[in-house]
Order: structure tokens, then C-alpha cells, then sequence
């Protein structure tokens, strides 16, 4: 079995630098959305504060029926009142369009607002609308000197881009020590994604020494703080070697937490464990039902992969047995599809932000969607 990724991280994705206790995996409500002067609620909250509670309680539907619309208000109420991050989250909706229309150039304008105030993590969605020039001018060398700043302010997410930047040679000249120098950086400063792509140089990196520990440790790093693939990649490792495993089972349980973020190679994973009885009980259904589940999230890469063991396994299995699996699978994955990068954000304060998980960047994106958590 060998490990790649299921998405190239070699690209920049806006950060978002809100907190969460809570696992998430439920997908964006649906509805058109409003632009934000023309949604209007009473009676009105007057402090920031309590403007910002409002819209956290909106977006969560918590105490209020959801309404991604007025949530958005809300928080330009209290952006435009001079708060730095409702001016961070203000943007963050316009760019991923959440209760409003998308709009880059109004997103650049509250992350330089927010940036002006102190957040590194407005510069660094600002390099990121720079970079690739969504809302703002084309300008690559700015957005490397916003990330350099950010670093400077000890954003490890700033660390992690300039990481990417460099190893892949974009907007800088390649040199692939300095993107290790700047991941290695970004670890040091904690950031979840650093941690796993340092950890890949040295998991598998063909151009790069292997040190399987210093691999496992990255990843439990990243994984520990909700970083999906970071939890996959753990997953896979301790499958490969157990005895690095800090618990019995481990390798199990990372990777179904993995597959619960949609990543349908822990699917498979888990299937072909259970298929061949490596670390788990020798068992056909099981196995089924975790291809199932994986053609599933996968679509047809996952398909054609699975399709001999998908037609053996059924061969072996009664019709109404498989076809029970089938339904098994098909309802979890209903409450499972959405592919997420996090799954688990530290929070900060519950009342003044939303509790979210963000959703791994669709392609042609460079924002990671954020997605609610259920009411309490």
C-alpha cells in the first residue's frame, strides 16, 4: 500500500482564524444569498460584543432559527464599529460567500482593515487574495513580504505558505531547503498543516531522507489538533509500523476519524484490514461496507479501484446481505460527505465566534469552506 495525497497542498488557501470545540460534519446550508446592507433585525444589539454574539448564534442556529444571511450582517455591524476580528470574519464571508455574494474586492478591503489592527491572520488572507490576485492587482512579491510580516507576528499558517511557495517554486525561486527551513518554521510555531508537510518530507519524500518517528511525531501534531489528513497520514503509518503506536488500535481509530472528514482512502484502508484480517477481525461485511463507503466519497477514481474487490466481496455475500450494506452506507455517508481539511479548531470563546470546521478547497478555490456546527 503506498501513500499519496488526495488533494495537492501545494497551493495557497485562505486561513481562517476563528475556534471551535465541537466535531463537525455537516455541509452549508443551502439558500441564495443576501447582500448585507439590505438584511435588517430588531430590536439591535449595541455593543460589538453583543453584535458579534448575535451573528456567532445565527450562523450555529443556536437560540435563533439559522440564517447565514443575518449572521453576515451582524458581523459587518461590528466590523464597521472597528473590531478586528469581525473585520477577519466580515471578510472571510465575502470571499468564501457565506450569507453573501461572493466578492474579493470587498473581502481585501476588511482584511486590510483587520490587518491595520494587529491580525496576522488578516495578512495572511490578504497574501493570499494578492497572490493570486482575487479582488486586489496581481502582486506576488507583496504577498510574500504580508506572509514574511506574518511569520514575524508568529503566524506558523504564514510559515506553512511560504513553505509552499518556496518548495514549489511560485512566486519566489525554488529552493526547496528554504521551504523546508519555513515548514519547519510554521511546526515550530504550531500550525497543524506545517506539521503534516514537514512530516510527508519525511514519511516519503523521495528526494528527501526518511525518519518514520520524526514522520509519526509531525503528523500526531497535526492530527491531535484536527488536521484531517494529518490524521490519515498517522493512520496510515502506524498501520505500516504498530510499533510506533501510542495506544492499542490507534491506527484504527485515526483512520476512521479520517473517514469521517471524507477522506476515502481511510475508507479503503479500513476495508482492506477488515478484508484481510491485518489488525482487526477477518471480516467480509466489514470490508464491504468500507469500499462501499469509500467508491462513495471517492467517486470514479475510488470506483475503478474498489470494483474487484467490490464484485468479489458481493460474490461472497448474500444479495440482501450486500444490499444492506449498500443502504448502510449510502446513510452514512449522507451524514458524512463533506471533505474536510479540519475537523476540530481550538476554541477561543464560544460566544464571540462560531464553532465551525472547514471543508477542503473545491478545485479551482483557494478558500476553505466553513461549515457550522449543529445547535446545541
Amino acid at each position: 500500500m503506498t501513500y499519496t495525497q488526495g488533494r495537492s497542498r501545494r497551493h495557497l488557501v485562505a486561513s481562517v482564524l476563528l475556534f471551535t470545540g465541537a466535531l463537525v460534519f455537516t455541509a452549508v446550508a443551502s439558500g441564495s444569498p443576501r447582500d448585507i446592507p439590505s438584511v435588517n433585525a430588531t430590536p439591535e444589539p449595541r455593543t460589538a460584543d453583543q453584535q458579534i454574539k448575535l451573528a456567532n448564534d445565527y450562523f450555529a442556529g443556536r437560540g435563533v432559527v439559522q440564517d447565514f444571511g443575518q449572521s453576515a450582517y451582524w458581523f459587518e455591524k461590528a466590523a464597521a464599529a472597528g473590531d478586528p476580528r469581525a473585520q477577519l470574519q466580515t471578510g472571510y464571508f465575502y470571499e468564501a460567500g457565506i450569507g453573501v455574494a461572493k466578492d474579493a474586492a470587498r473581502a481585501a478591503h476588511w482584511y486590510q482593515l483587520a490587518a491595520s489592527g494587529g491580525l496576522a491572520s488578516a495578512k495572511v488572507n490578504l497574501a493570499v487574495l494578492y497572490f493570486w490576485g482575487n479582488g486586489v492587482r496581481q502582486d506576488q512579491k507583496l504577498a510574500v513580504q504580508l506572509l514574511r510580516e506574518a511569520v514575524a507576528q508568529r503566524s506558523g499558517r504564514a510559515a506553512c505558505y511560504l513553505g509552499d511557495l518556496y518548495y514549489a517554486g511560485a512566486g519566489v525561486a525554488r529552493d526547496t531547503a528554504a521551504g523546508e527551513q519555513w515548514y519547519s518554521k510554521g511546526a515550530e510555531l504550531h500550525d497543524p498543516q506545517a506539521e503534516y508537510n514537514l512530516g510527508l518530507l519525511f514519511f516519503d519524500r523521495k528526494d528527501h531522507a526518511h525518519d518514520l518517528r520524526k514522520a509519526a511525531e509531525l503528523f500526531r501534531e497535526s492530527a491531535e489538533a484536527g488536521y484531517a489528513p494529518g490524521m490519515y497520514a498517522l493512520g496510515l503509518l502506524l498501520e505500516r509500523d504498530p510499533s510506533m503506536a501510542g495506544a492499542p488500535r490507534e491506527a484504527v481509530s485515526l483512520l476512521n476519524e479520517s473517514a469521517k472528514a471524507g477522506i476515502w482512502k481511510s475508507s479503503m484502508i479500513l476495508g482492506v484490514l477488515a478484508r484481510d484480517g491485518k489488525g482487526v477481525p477477518l471480516d467480509p461485511e466489514s470490508a464491504y461496507y468500507h469500499f462501499r463507503v469509500a467508491a462513495l466519497q471517492g467517486g470514479d477514481e475510488a470506483q475503478k479501484l474498489l470494483d474487484y474487490d467490490l464484485r468479489r466481496l458481493a460474490a461472497e455475500l448474500s444479495a440482501e446481505t450486500s444490499a444492506g450494506l449498500d443502504t448502510q452506507a449510502q446513510a452514512w455517508y449522507g451524514q458524512h460527505h463533506a471533505v474536510l481539511e479540519f475537523v476540530s479548531i481550538e476554541k477561543e470563546s464560544r460566544a464571540r465566534f462560531p464553532d465551525y470546521a472547514l471543508a477542503m478547497p473545491q478545485e479551482g478555490s483557494h478558500v476553505a469552506q466553513m461549515l457550522p456546527a449543529m445547535p446545541e
